[in-house]
C-alpha cells in the first residue's frame, strides 16, 4: 500500500477535535478549556492533540475562513502547461505567498490555482507576474460572481456512497446567499484594528491557554470583531480547519456546466440545497476559451465514489440539459490559507 494511501488512525479525543470543532469555535477568554469541559479533559491535553495533529499533518489551521472577495480581492485562474513544463510551472506559481490552492487537474487547462490578494490591483499584478514568469500564455482568470455555498467542512463520520448528502448549508448561510444573489460581492475596506486582526488570524489561533489575547488587539476587541466577522458571513468558518486529502477525502473533481444566464442563480440555489457539494459557485464565462459559468466541488473518498456522485447530481438537478465538463484532480501543489496581508519580505515583483 502507498503510505499517502494509508488509512489515518485517529483517537476518540483526534476524532471529536476534528470533527466537532470545524465551526462554531467558542469565542471565549479560554476557548481550549471550553473544548476540554466538553470532552471530558483538560486544557493542556486539548492544546497538546491539536498541535501533535497539525505536526502530523491533519489540521491546517484554528482559525477563519473568510468569504472569497469579502476582504480584499481572489480569483480562481487556470493555465494550459505542456506536460514536460507542469513541475516546473506549478513551483513558480507555488511560490507566490498570493497563492493558496494549486492543483494539476484533467483538462487542457491542467494547472488550476487560486490566489487572493489585498486589493484588486496586487491581485491583477500577480496574475500578470505569472504569466510573465511562467510564459505558457495568458492565464484564464475566474472570478467570483455569486457563491451558493462555500463551506470545506468535512464530516469524518460520513458514509462513502453516490446518495450521501453532506447537508444543506445552515440557514443563516442560505439567507445570506439569497441576499447577494443579484449583487456582486464586495470587499470591505478594513480599519488599521481589521488589519492587524486579519494579518494575525492568517496562521491561525495560537495554541495557547488565551489564544485570542494574542491577536494584536485587546482580547475583548478581538473576539468582539471576530463576531462581527462571522455574523456579517465575513467569515464563512471559523474552527478547526482540517487537511482533508491526510483525513481520507483523496479524490475530488471541478465539475463545470455552461447554464444559460437567466437560469444559472435559481439553478446553484438548488443544487446547494442538496447538500451533495462542498462548493457551489457561479463565475464569469471566458470564450472563446472556457464557455461554463456554474461551478461545483465534488469530494470524495476515490475517483468512482465522486464519480457517483456527479452523476446523482446531475439526475436530481436535471443537469444532463446542459454542456459540462468533469476536471478531476490529479496532484496537489499547494494548499493552505489565503494570505489577504502578505508581509512586505515575502512579496515578489
Amino acid at each position: 500500500m502507498d503510505p499517502d494511501d494509508a488509512p489515518t488512525e485517529l483517537s476518540a479525543l483526534e476524532f471529536a477535535l476534528l470533527n466537532r470543532y470545524q465551526r462554531d469555535f467558542p469565542l471565549t477568554e479560554r476557548p481550549y478549556a471550553v473544548l476540554a469541559q466538553q470532552l471530558g479533559t483538560h486544557e493542556q491535553q486539548v492544546m497538546d492533540e491539536l498541535r501533535q495533529l497539525r505536526q502530523r499533518g491533519l489540521v491546517s489551521r484554528v482559525g477563519a475562513v473568510f468569504r472569497p472577495n469579502a476582504i480584499g480581492a481572489s480569483a480562481l485562474a487556470a493555465l494550459a502547461v505542456s506536460p514536460q513544463r507542469l513541475d516546473e510551472v506549478a513551483g513558480l506559481v507555488s511560490a507566490l505567498p498570493e497563492v493558496n490552492h494549486n492543483y494539476q487537474r484533467e483538462h487542457v487547462y491542467n494547472l488550476w490555482f487560486v490566489a487572493a490578494a489585498a486589493s484588486p490591483e496586487r491581485l491583477q499584478a500577480v496574475l500578470r507576474q505569472i504569466e510573465q514568469v511562467c510564459g505558457c500564455g495568458p492565464v484564464l482568470v475566474l472570478p467570483l460572481m455569486e457563491d451558493f455555498h462555500i463551506d470545506l467542512g468535512f464530516d469524518l463520520a460520513a458514509p462513502s456512497s453516490a446518495t450521501f448528502s453532506f447537508g444543506p448549508p445552515p440557514k443563516h448561510e442560505s439567507a445570506a446567499n439569497a441576499d447577494r444573489a443579484s449583487t456582486p460581492a464586495g470587499s470591505q475596506r478594513l480599519s488599521p484594528a481589521e488589519q492587524t486582526l486579519l494579518a494575525a488570524l492568517q496562521p491561525g489561533l495560537a495554541l495557547v491557554a488565551r489564544p485570542y489575547a494574542a491577536l494584536g488587539l485587546p482580547e475583548a476587541d478581538a473576539m468582539a470583531l471576530i463576531a462581527r466577522w462571522c455574523a456579517q458571513g465575513v467569515v464563512k468558518r471559523f474552527g478547526v480547519v482540517v487537511r482533508h486529502h491526510e483525513l481520507g477525502y483523496r479524490a475530488n473533481a471541478m465539475a463545470v456546466w455552461d447554464v444559460p444566464d437567466q437560469q444559472v442563480s435559481a439553478l446553484g440555489r438548488e443544487i446547494a440545497s442538496t447538500g451533495r457539494v462542498t462548493l457551489c459557485y457561479r463565475r464569469n464565462r471566458q470564450l472563446p476559451a472556457w464557455p461554463y459559468n456554474l461551478f461545483c466541488m465534488i469530494h470524495g473518498k476515490d475517483r468512482a465514489e465522486v464519480a457517483a456522485r456527479i452523476d446523482a447530481l446531475s439526475a436530481l438537478c436535471r443537469l444532463d440539459a446542459y454542456p459540462h465538463a468533469v476536471l478531476f484532480s490529479c496532484r496537489r501543489f499547494k494548499q493552505c490559507g489565503a494570505q489577504y496581508s502578505t508581509p512586505p519580505e515575502m512579496v515578489h515583483g
